[in-house]
């Protein structure tokens, strides 16, 4: 029973595709580039985490937030708050009218750490505020729309305006947060230098690591109860409803799940880049990342890895070679894709590539059975 049951969670074609991009993530990426293009590649990783929470809210719930920049930030700023206050001791901050505190403070003439600041010196704090606080925010936002059965695009909207609230926020308290500039300067982490090469190969295995354990955890949820209510959910909500389920407090689940998820994207997005700033969390970057769950496949989570790295490749391409038009390209990109492949990159995999893949298989299966 727990046999069958363990295969009906990992169908032959998903461990097909997370071995490929596992070997892909761990062996073929890191012999093929040098260290600066890695860094960039697990860069660009780190919005996957966001990609894959969006397939479970919106390819399989129907839940389409156009606001998970603002969990991408709670997770980066919360990672930056413990690195910045690592790299701001008093023998660093000699200088400053006020020695312990961080520079952006000392210079908005602030003369002590603000209390919500003191519990980041904590690593363990911050590692549990990297999961707990998105969830709970999540919760507030998700009990608040759903329990009132506000959906669809008004949720979107809402979402949207929430993420430009925030960002107004950030940038209004700058000696609080670093404003527009975010928190910059980071330099090591519990002692350890993340600026040198050996560091940013270290944390971009962390990072694949870390990715293929939520892909493992979203393959779950998909191929779970939970995940074929959420389908049935997307589908018909009302039928749900009336067959006695309290679909409310599901949407809201894994309206969290998906937060939790880009949180942790967003605090590896601050070890690997070393700064985070508000410009990650607005309105135009939550929908750049529900375009890399589009271009990968609304309804794929491995889909969304490989839109994460395509659009995000072509991204820094076009800005490098053409600076002037690029977010026209990206526009043009996103759209076509809707047009000429509205399941994304995994639709193109499962309308070619799988039916193949599927004949090879079977016909490698029944000859080693043959032998």
């Amino acid at each position: 029973m727990l046999q069958s049951k363990f295969k009906s969670l990992t169908p032959r074609n998903d461990v097909l595709s997370f071995v490929v991009l596992a070997v892909l993530l761990l062996v073929l990426l890191p012999l093929l580039f040098d260290i600066f293009r890695l860094n960039l590649i697990g860069k660009y990783l780190t919005f996957a985490f966001v990609a894959i929470g969006l397939v479970l809210s919106w390819g399989l719930g129907g839940i389409l937030s156009l606001g998970q920049g603002i969990f991408f930030g709670i997770g980066g700023y919360a990672m930056a708050m413990f690195l910045k206050l690592e790299a701001s001791t008093p023998e660093n901050t000699a200088i400053q009218s006020t020695p312990g505190i961080p520079d952006f403070m000392d210079w908005n003439q602030l003369t002590a750490l603000p209390w919500f600041w003191e519990p980041f010196h904590s690593f363990g704090f911050t590692l549990v505020a990297i999961i707990v606080l998105p969830a709970i925010f999540a919760y507030i936002i998700g009990a608040a729309m759903f329990k009132r059965r506000v959906g669809g695009v008004y949720f979107a909207i809402i979402t949207q305006a929430i993420a430009a609230i925030l960002t107004i926020l950030i940038i209004g308290q700058q000696g609080y947060t670093g404003g527009v500039n975010g928190i910059t300067d980071l330099r090591t982490l519990l002692g350890w230098d993340i600026r040198t090469d050996s560091a940013k190969y270290v944390l971009y295995f962390v990072n694949a690591i870390l990715l293929l354990a939520v892909l493992v955890a979203a393959q779950y949820i998909r191929k779970s109860k939970l995940g074929r209510l959420l389908v049935a959910m997307r589908d018909s909500e009302d039928r749900v409803r009336f067959s006695g389920y309290d679909v409310d407090n599901y949407k809201i689940f894994i309206f969290c799940i998906a937060g939790i998820f880009s949180s942790i994207g967003g605090a590896m997005f601050t070890l690997q880049v070393g700064f985070m700033s508000p410009s990650l969390i607005g309105i135009v970057p939550s929908i750049e990342m529900v375009i890399f769950a589009a271009v990968g496949g609304n309804l794929s989570i491995f889909g969304a890895v490989y839109g994460a790295l395509i659009v995000n490749w072509a991204k820094t391409i076009l800005s490098e070679s053409y600076p002037e038009v690029w977010l026209f390209a990206m526009g043009a990109l996103f759209i076509a894709v809707v047009l000429a492949f509205p399941k994304g990159l995994a639709g193109l995999y499962e309308t070619y590539l799988q039916p193949k893949v599927d004949k090879f298989l079977d016909k490698k299966l029944k000859k080693d059975k043959a032998e």
